[in-house]
C-alpha cells in the first residue's frame, strides 16, 4: 500500500471561527451532554475501548459521524485522567476538489488537527463490475490500518453509531440469512497488534443530526464518485429499505430499536438450530442427547 503523501491541516482561527468552534464544543458539554457525550463515554467504559497507553487513530471520512467522533475525542483528551494519545487522520481515496475542500474547511472551523494522506482507491475500483463498494471498503480499511501503524497507533476508531448496528443486524437476517452485528471492537486479522474500535456505538443517529443542525454544519454525505450523484448503489438502497422498515415498525412498537439491539445481547444457544464459532459450524444436534444441566429441571415449558 503506497500512500502518495501526507499533510497536516492546522491554522489559527479568526475571532468568528473561534466563536464557532467554541459553540460546537460547548454544545457537547451542555445541550448534548446526555444524548451524545454521556453515551460516548458509556461505550468507552462498557466495552473498554480506550485504555492507558493507547495511541488511537481517529479516522475521519468527512461525514457527520466521524467528524463528531473527532470532537468527542478532543473533549476526552481535555478531561480524561487516562493517559492516551490521539491522531486525527483523513484518507483521500480520490475525492473531488470540492469534497476535499469541504473536509479541510470543517477541520479548520472545528479546529481538528487532521493529517491527510492520499491513495488511489477510487481509481483502482473504477472498472470493477461486481461489488465495487465491498472492495473499496476493504481497501480503505487496509490503508487506514497501514497508515495508523506507521504513526505508532495500536487502534483505529471508526464512526459507526447505534443505528448502524441495528440496521446491520436486520440486513444480515433479511438479506444475508445470518444473525450477526458490528462489534464495538475487534482485533485486526491482518495487522497484528491493531484493534478497531467504534466509540459511537451507543449514540443515536438522530442526535448526531441534531448536533449537526444546531451548529449549522455541512458534511459529506457520500463522497464516492459512483454514488455521490444518486442512491442507486445496492448496499445503500438495502440500508434505506431497512431504515424505512424500522420507521414503520416504530409506529406500533416505539421501543423496536432497543429490542433489536438487545436481541444480539441475549442470544440463547439452547434454542437455536445452528451457529458458527471460531470458523466452525455447529448445530443443536451436536449436544441434543447430552444430559441436561441441573437448571433444566426448573425450565418453563414454551408453548
Amino acid at each position: 500500500m503506497e500512500e502518495l503523501w501526507a499533510e497536516t491541516v492546522p491554522g489559527p482561527l479568526t475571532g468568528e471561527e473561534e466563536a464557532f468552534c467554541f459553540h460546537a464544543e460547548n454544545s457537547l458539554r451542555k445541550k448534548f451532554r446526555k444524548t451524545i457525550w454521556s453515551r460516548f463515554t458509556l461505550a468507552l467504559k462498557q466495552y473498554r475501548l480506550v485504555n492507558a497507553g493507547d495511541r488511537v487513530a481517529v479516522c475521519i471520512s468527512g461525514g457527520k459521524d466521524s467528524t463528531l467522533m473527532a470532537k468527542l475525542f478532543q473533549e476526552l483528551k481535555r478531561y480524561s485522567s487516562v493517559p492516551f494519545e490521539v491522531r486525527y487522520i483523513v484518507m483521500d481515496p480520490g475525492y473531488s476538489p470540492a469534497n476535499r475542500r469541504l473536509i479541510e474547511e470543517n477541520a479548520r472551523r472545528l479546529q481538528i488537527p487532521i493529517e491527510i494522506f492520499e491513495t488511489d482507491i477510487f481509481g483502482s475500483v473504477v472498472n470493477v463490475d461486481r461489488n465495487p463498494c465491498y472492495l473499496c471498503a476493504r481497501m480503505r480499511r487496509g490503508h487506514l490500518y497501514s497508515y495508523a501503524r506507521q504513526l505508532g497507533c495500536n487502534k483505529i476508531a471508526l464512526g459507526h453509531h447505534y443505528d448502524d448496528v441495528i440496521e446491520t443486524i436486520l440486513m444480515g437476517m433479511l438479506y444475508g440469512a445470518q444473525i450477526q452485528t458490528m462489534l464495538p471492537k475487534l482485533h485486526s486479522t491482518n495487522y497484528e497488534g491493531m484493534e478497531l474500535i467504534r466509540p459511537l456505538y451507543l449514540v443515536r443517529e438522530a442526535d448526531i443530526l441534531r448536533w449537526r443542525d444546531y451548529n449549522s454544519l455541512r458534511f459529506l454525505r457520500c463522497a464516492c464518485r459512483f454514488t455521490e450523484a444518486s442512491d442507486t448503489d445496492e448496499h445503500l438502497s438495502k440500508r434505506a429499505e431497512i431504515k424505512a422498515l424500522i420507521a414503520d415498525l416504530k409506529k406500533t412498537n416505539p421501543d423496536v430499536e432497543a429490542r433489536i439491539f438487545r436481541s444480539v445481547e441475549n442470544v440463547c444457544l439452547d434454542s437455536v438450530i445452528g451457529w458458527k464459532a471460531g470458523g466452525e459450524r455447529h448445530t443443536f444436534l451436536d449436544r441434543y442427547d447430552d444430559p441436561p444441566p441441573p437448571a433444566a429441571e426448573n425450565e418453563k415449558t414454551e408453548l
